[in-house]
Formats: structure tokens, sequence, C-alpha cells
């Protein structure tokens, strides 16, 4: 148990952008650590970091509250923290209307520094620039909690420069808005030169206001060995170096995750500023659980229903396709229907046919990819040129009760379109924006971390190297993490910056604290959320640098993790090539098209058998031609096995001779071990033994770990996820938990993870 009531309720993650020096998992392992009760993690201008601290908290046992620091015109930060969904909804809209609406900061704000001494290198505020004004913040007050905020808030900071009179201005807005209830003066202690005045006159001003005091740590970074990472921020904030940031730099750590305990011992003179933590922490309601997220119902007439369309579009179409509908295609459309209206899925099959249906009407290629192929229904709303029955594809990889999704909701299937890049695909884009806008539709976000070249020059930059040396640095290196110090310091080393340099030592130490921090938010290549309702209730929207674009502030994997629905709508440089292609055969009098393209063409497997494949999509590379020649596909599914053997896994796994010497009777097909052969054959039969796909993995441990659907879910969403690996191997180690239940050894645990 908790030794004090203390719940720290003002903390910014990395994801503030320069404000902040450690990721969410971190600030919520630092709580759990201290036996913090619970946080609320309050990122500038946005929630990009609210889903991931939401997981990570809740798997370590520290309740998540959900706010944030609002920028105003005057450039002071103002923390609102949502009590309940309406509020959660209210700040959503506020930061998408400041983030939307296009105004300048107030000459007073810190955003430009007259004395900056590098380039800017805070892209979000220069992209994306928000400053909300105190009649927005009125309009999207309900629901909602504010704290006086920081030196950064607008009272201290009024009060620092002008003096209790410049405080009226900025407290009547705050009591006209939130009254007594749902104002806190926020007060904080670091150890800094003068800093019990603030403490003073905070103190003085709630007494006479009749106002709560709220103790927070104002923290920016979990513990003290990201306050590194913290200077480095502030001095790419400013635009400055290390050695000329000056008191521009944290004079100390004490901004890092503390106890309870210790809380408690700084606040000793002020035992409410404490105790009214935890009773704050008990009005707020909101958790991400109760987002309220839905997707759009598809409009059928008056007398009809989505799942009654569904079946009428998918007999009509396959009748287009197939000449002779038999018992089989009945008896698969009937049985995956039934799943879809189970899963209530009808209007996302509608919606995405309807997209395909469009983009086809105006002469556009288009194209599903992926596992959708396994569905007949796909194929007959012609969203997949592929038919899964004549080709014995398994309906379950696409889409199984068994999956299951956030909160224990199914799964959303994941349906991707191949489009023609460029201008096409862009008008496809653009047509869901018509039909959704203006709040219903945005891309995913794609957060750009640091990495590699580009985390060494902004550290040059601030660590004062000169330009020559990491001009020379970036001619030389043209990619790569630089996973070990040594790396760095050997690429610098031949960039000019010997190895006895005094910033050498600190610049290959701190690339790799900052190695993988978020920079910057950019976008999705082709994901879209589709929303019901208003999606700007549902996370915050703002404009993307292409124009006419908006973009969500979370990715794909945060929106997946929340259900959430995406539709990718990807380009294809390869798609625009075969829509050349059939408009210059319609041309000559030859229609073609996806769907009449035989699969079964003796020529053209001839052709791939002997590698006469320069210029083809996937099997063009020296790679893929040299296994042509030995591997010798023959059917549609010998071209899916061709394209996956030549990847990095089988390739390292060195399961690509194997493979093809059970193909040609070389050598016996055993199933990983002769001990598993037999409950493994039916799943690895078609790979002659290799766990090759990764439906095939999953299928691997429901059958030796006894998975059910959501555990097979999870394990797949960690297989794919992209953004490090640490819930791979949370993943791998449960299946290997799992396993050892039933009575597996290690060895064969080791065989199945390794392949």
């Amino acid at each position: 148990m908790p030794s004090s009531p203390y719940i720290e309720l003002h903390a910014n993650s990395a994801f503030s952008f320069l404000r902040g020096a450690s990721m969410p998992a971190d600030l919520a392992a630092a709580a759990a650590r201290l036996e913090l009760p619970g946080m609320a993690v309050c990122d500038r201008d946005g929630f990009y970091g609210t889903p991931r601290f939401y997981h990570a908290a809740n798997e370590v046992g520290v309740r998540p509250f959900v706010g944030t620091e609002i920028t105003l015109r005057d450039g002071t930060a103002l923390p609102l923290l949502a009590a309940s969904r309406t509020g959660y909804q209210n700040l959503c809209q506020l930061i998408s209307h400041a983030k939307q609406t296009r105004r300048s900061a107030s000459p007073q704000s810190e955003i430009q520094n007259p004395k900056s001494k590098i380039t800017p290198a805070d892209l979000r505020e220069r992209k994306r620039p928000c400053y909300a004004t105190w009649d927005e913040v009125a309009q999207y007050s309900e629901g909602v909690i504010a704290l006086t905020g920081d030196t950064e808030g607008p009272l201290l900071s009024a009060w620092r420069t002008g003096g209790n009179d410049a405080v009226a201005e900025p407290l009547d807005h705050l009591q006209r808005i939130f009254g007594a209830d749902r104002l806190y003066v926020e007060v904080q202690r670091h150890r800094v030169r003068g800093e019990e005045r603030n403490v003073t006159f905070l103190r003085d001003l709630a007494a006479s206001q009749s106002l709560p005091l709220l103790a927070t740590g104002g923290i920016t970074h979990a513990d003290r060995s990201a306050r590194a990472i913290a200077d480095v921020f502030t001095c790419l904030r400013h635009h400055t170096t290390l050695d000329g940031a000056g008191r521009l730099l944290a004079p100390n750590a004490e901004r890092q995750v503390r106890s309870g305990r210790f809380m408690t011992e700084k606040f000793i003179d002020l035992p409410a500023a404490i105790t009214n933590t935890a009773r704050l922490a008990d009005r707020l309601d909101f958790t991400l659980r109760d987002l309220g997220y839905e997707f759009p119902d598809y409009p059928v007439p008056p007398w009809d229903n989505m799942l009654s369309h569904l079946r009428h579009l998918v007999y009509s179409g396959i009748r287009d396709l197939i000449p002779r509908v038999t018992q089989k295609y009945r008896r698969q459309i009937d049985a995956e229907l039934a799943l879809i209206d189970q899963l209530g899925f009808c209007g996302y099959f509608l919606l995405v046919a309807d997209i395909c249906r469009w983009a086809r009407s105006h002469g556009i290629l288009v194209q599903g990819r992926g596992s959708a192929a396994n569905s007949v229904i796909c194929y007959a709303l012609r969203i997949t040129a592929i038919d899964p029955v004549k080709n014995h594809l398994l309906f379950e990889r696409f889409l199984s009760e068994g999956r299951v999704g956030a909160g224990g909701r199914p799964s959303w299937p994941d349906i991707d379109l191949d489009l023609p890049s460029g201008e096409l695909r862009e008008s496809v884009i653009q047509e869901v924006y018509r039909r959704y806008s203006p709040h219903g539709a945005a891309m995913t976000a794609n957060v750009i971390t640091y990495r590699g070249r580009g985390a060494t020059r902004d550290l040059g930059k601030v660590l004062g190297l000169s330009d020559d040396i990491m001009d020379r640095f970036s001619s030389l290196f043209h990619g790569g993490d630089f996973p070990h110090t040594i790396e760095l310091e050997e690429q610098l080393a031949k960039s000019g910056l010997p190895r006895a340099h005094p910033r050498a030592a600190t610049l290959a130490k701190l690339h790799q604290q900052l190695h993988g921090l978020p920079r910057h938010l950019g976008q999705h290549s082709g994901g879209m959320i589709i929303c019901g309702g208003r999606l700007n209730q549902v996370v915050p929207l703002e404009p993307a640098s292409m124009p006419n674009r908006v973009v969500v502030q979370w990715d794909k994997d945060d929106c997946e993790d929340l259900g959430i629905v995406k539709v990718d709508l990807l380009g294809l440089g390869m798609m625009a090539t075969l829509q050349d292609c059939f408009e210059l055969c319609a041309d000559r009098g030859e229609e073609l098209s996806l769907y009449t393209l035989p699969a079964d063409d003796p020529k053209t497997y001839r052709m791939m058998q002997e590698a006469d494949t320069i210029g083809v999509f996937q099997i063009e590379s020296r790679a893929q031609m040299s296994s042509l020649r030995r591997f010798k596909p023959a059917c549609f599914y010998d071209v899916a096995m061709q394209v996956a053997i030549v990847r990095p896994g089988p390739i390292v796994g060195q399961l690509v001779h194997p493979i093809i010497a059970r193909r040609h009777g070389g050598e016996p097909i055993v199933c990983l071990d002769p001990e598993v052969h037999e409950r493994l054959l039916p799943i690895l039969k078609r790979t002659y033994g290799v766990v090759l796909f990764q439906e095939q993995m999953l299928a691997c441990a429901m059958e030796l770990a006894d998975y059910n659907g959501a555990q097979a879910e999870e394990l797949r969403r960690a297989m794919g996820f992209s953004r490090g690996t640490e819930r791979l191997e949370r993943g791998l180690n449960n299946l290997r938990t799992a396993m050892r239940k039933h009575g597996w050894s290690d060895r064969i645990i080791e065989m199945l993870i390794e392949s």
C-alpha cells in the first residue's frame, strides 16, 4: 500500500515534444516502483502519448488519468484534466479547434528566441502551432478541471512579470470559466532559489479566493538518468547550445517522479495540498476505455438493413464472377455472412466495397491486399481479385470469432487497398474526406523518432560541433540506428571527431538515451480513420503537412489497441503501371482486368521457373530470381510461398534450402520436430513443415499452448508491432510460459519461437 495519499497529477512525457524526456511507459514504471497509486500525463497541446501511458499504467497497477497542457495566445500553458467523457470530448475539440485555426502567438510568447544560435528543431511548433483563446477554453470547459499551472502557467507567469495587478485578468478568466469547484491552485517545489516567493504567493492567493491548493511534481522525466536528455530538449526548443543555454536549463533533476512520502515531506507545511491530490483523483472518472468511438453505419433504404443489403451485393457479385455458383460457394458465403453479422461488421464491408466501387467508376484501379484475399465475400464485392474457394484459402486467417480486440471487443478485420500512387490515390482519399468531413475522417499519425543520422545531427548542434564535422558524418553515413556506442564513435572518428575529443563520449552516450524518443508527428502512408460521429470528440485532429489533409494524434497501433477502425488506402507504383498497361491494352481492343487474368497460365509459370522476371513486382530481385529456378512455382499458392521465403526471417532462420529440398523430395517433411510432427502437420503441410506465414505461428500457439482467440490476437499484434521489441518479447515470453504449462520442453519451445 502507498505510504501517502499523494497522486501525481501533472507529468509531461516525451510526447510533449521537447518538453518531456521519458516515454509514457517509463513514467508508469517509475510510478509503480515508487508506489504511486495514480498519475496524470498532461502532454502539451495533445493526447499524443495518452494511449501508451494508459496501457502501460494499467499493466503495472497505476491508475492513469487523462490531461493536457493547452498553450494560450500569450504562450502560457494551462493544465486541464478530463473528469468525464464529456470533459475528454471537450478537450479533444478544444485541441482540434486550436490546431486547425490559423493564428500566431502574441509577442510575449517564448516560441521565437532572438538569441537562437542554431536552426529551429521543434518541428511540431513550426508546423502545427496551437494557440487557444480564453473564449475557446470556456466553450469547451464542461467536464474539465483546471490547474493554474507552474511557472509557465497563466497565473505565475503574470505575477512574475507584472506583480499582483497583472494576476487579476488571468485569475478572472479562470474563475469565470471553472468556478471554485473546478479550479485548483497548483504549487510545486523544485529546490530552486526564490521559489518560496512563488509558493507564498500561491498559498495566499488560494486562501483569499477560497480555492484548493494542489501539490504536483511538474514531472518531465522518470528518473535522474533522463535529466541530460531534458537539457538537450531544452536547447533544441530554444534553438541554442548547451554552452549557451545558461539559465534556460533546469538547475537540478527535481522534476523526476517522486514517491508519495517524499512529496508529503516536501509539502509538510501544506498538508492540504497533498490530500487534495487524492480528492481530485476521486473526481476523475474518465478512462480511455470509455472513448465512445463508433464505426459509421452504411446508409441503406428504410425497408432494408445492412445484412440483407450486403447479402444481395455478395450474391449479385459472385454470379458475375463465377458462371455457376455451387453449394460449396454458397456454404462459404453464408458462413462468412453469419460471422460478419454476429460481430457487427456489415457496415465495414459495405463501406470498403463502396470505396472500391467509387474508385472503379472513376477509372482508378483498386485491389485489396493481405488476408482479405481469404474471404469469398471480399472477392464477391470485388475488394480482392483472388477466388479463395478455388485456391483453398483459409477464411479464419482473415476473420474469426475468437479474435478479440481492445476491451474484449471483436477484433476488426484489416483490409488494405492498393491504389495507383500519385493523383489517382489522392482523389480517393479526398473522396473519403468529402463524405465524412469536416470531423468524421482523418489520417492516422506516424510518430517520427530520433534515430541514426538525424539524432546525431541534432545532438551535434546542441553540443556545438562544427557544421563541417556533421556534414562529413551525414555524407559518410546513410542509414542505421547505431545499436552500440562503439559503432557511433567509429563513424564520428571517420568524420573528423576523434575519440579523444571532449564531446565525443558525451555525444555517444546521449545518442543511446535519445534513440527512439519521439521527435515530431508525421502521417501514415495511407491509414484513414472513419468515425460514425465526430472524430474530433474521440481524438484530437490537426492539419497534416500535406494540403487538404487532417491527421489524428495517434498512430495505427494506438488506434487498433483502442478499437478504432482504419482503412488503408495505400499508393503503389506497380498499380499505376498495371493501370497504364490495362489502358494500353484497351486502346488495342483487348479488355483486361485483375478478375479476368488467369491464375493458372502455364506460360507464366514457365517464365517464373526460368527466372524471366525482370520488372515483375516482388519477384524481380536477384535473390528472388536465384530461388525461382530452384523452387519452381507451379500454382498461385507457390507464388505466395516464393515471395515469402525471400525475406529476412526465413533467410536468417536458414529455412530457404530445407523448403526447396522438401518440395522436390530431397529430404523428408518434418514439422519442427518428430515430437510435435503429427499435431502440427495439418497446419504446416502446405509449407513443407516450415512455419512460413504469421497465421501458421498463431495456429501452432493455439495447438501447442492451447491459446484462445484473444491470446492469439495479442500475439499477432505483438509480432506486427513496429515500435520496438518490448511487446514482441513480452508476447513470446507469455507463449513460453503457456507452453511450459502444457508440458513442452524448452527445446520444443525455442524451436517454435526461432522458426
